[in-house]
């Protein structure tokens, strides 16, 4: 069935601009048009309807870079009726306008084309030879020296960083959190903040220390002139992002401070200077209070909040996905699920956790 859906998707993608219904569609598969939308939602956990919208702001966003290009014939060829209705659309999906995102480029979550035998899911990126970061090393180490803390999220990216020194000889710490899941409370850090951490993860609070606080001390102890934050552009990774500048607010700091997304898909970084002033706010907003800010954000972060909020709610497109798909394997709907949904950055004990819950939701 992934073929069938792969050869829908294939031709999707070549009338994205012009020439697409859903009749047409269905004469060229050879089923009826109600079966292909059928069988796209069931297999994708999206509409084609969605698919095709997700796709054409994105490849409009890439248009904008372009300064030549009016944003009135960009709208329109990209299907949209008017510059007015593309601007709503626009500042829905990444919450700037066009013309601001022109003026000036942010950092967004991007949507290519799906792949659906794509098995990506844990972070396994050769990052010592597909990251081209040498012009942003010399950049920053020409302001700033050796007095540089690099952030890297999790683990696995940590260990490649610190083992390939892709950063010369600066600091290098994990932050191995998982922000999107769990309570949280503030100040951050604080043994409150550690105490209903530590009781989300189920681990004891000494294990929390080791786990995530010990290897963070260079960031609590030592004054940096400079700090890079390396985060992905997914769900997972902007919450960790959000808490980290939230953090910096809530401390006072007043250096430099760099977001560098990473880019799963392709393996660039994407380097964006950040000026602290509003992160404890949206901290609070979005994770304590679960409700969209009102500050204005980097695109990429805006798109990893609205994420996080459709992933609390009980019904949510991974929920309804997994539902639907109960007969397969463990292992198999993990594949599935991390092709599909990994703009949202779950790895597998989040997917396992949410897997048991609705398989005894069932059995009861």
């Amino acid at each position: 069935m992934n073929n069938i859906i792969q050869e829908m998707i294939d031709w999707i993608e070549s009338h994205l601009l012009e020439g697409f219904s859903l009749e047409h569609l269905g004469k060229e598969m050879g089923y009826s048009p109600y079966y292909c939308s059928f069988k796209f939602h069931q297999m994708t956990g999206m509409t084609i309807k969605k698919y095709m919208s997700l796709r054409k702001i994105y490849l409009a966003s890439i248009a904008l870079k372009d300064p030549h290009e009016k944003i009135i014939d960009i709208a329109f060829h990209y299907g949209f009726s008017s510059q007015e209705s593309f601007s709503r659309a626009f500042k829905s999906t990444f919450g700037i306008s066009p013309n601001d995102f022109r003026k000036s480029p942010q950092p967004l979550q991007t949507f290519v084309k799906l792949i659906l035998h794509n098995e990506r899911g844990w972070f396994t990126m050769d990052i010592s030879q597909k990251l081209k970061i040498d012009a942003l090393q010399e950049k920053i180490f020409e302001q700033f020296d050796q007095e540089t803390l690099n952030v890297l999220n999790g683990q696995m990216m940590y260990e490649e960083f610190a083992k390939q020194q892709l950063m010369g000889n600066s600091d290098y710490v994990p932050f191995n959190e998982a922000m999107c899941a769990n309570s949280t409370t503030s100040p951050i850090f604080s043994e409150a903040f550690n105490k209903i951490r530590a009781a989300g993860h189920q681990v004891s609070l000494q294990e929390y220390r080791q786990m995530t606080l010990n290897p963070l001390k260079p960031l609590f102890t030592r004054n940096y002139k400079c700090i890079v934050l390396w985060f992905g552009d997914d769900m997972f990774c902007q919450m960790n992002l959000l808490t980290v500048l939230a953090y910096l607010e809530q401390q006072g700091y007043q250096g430099t401070i760099y977001f560098h997304m990473v880019n799963e898909t392709t393996y660039d970084v994407e380097e964006t200077e950040i000026v602290l002033g509003n992160y404890l706010e949206v901290y609070l907003e979005v994770l304590l209070h679960h409700r969209l800010p009102t500050a204005t954000l980097i695109p990429v972060m805006y798109q990893g909040i609205q994420l996080y909020l459709n992933y609390l709610r009980e019904e949510n497109d991974i929920t309804r996905y997994i539902k639907k798909h109960l007969d397969q394997s463990q292992n198999d709907l993990l594949k599935q699920l991390f092709s599909l949904f990994s703009h949202y950055g779950l790895g597998d004990s989040q997917y396992i956790k949410i897997i048991d819950k609705i398989k005894k939701e069932y059995s009861e």
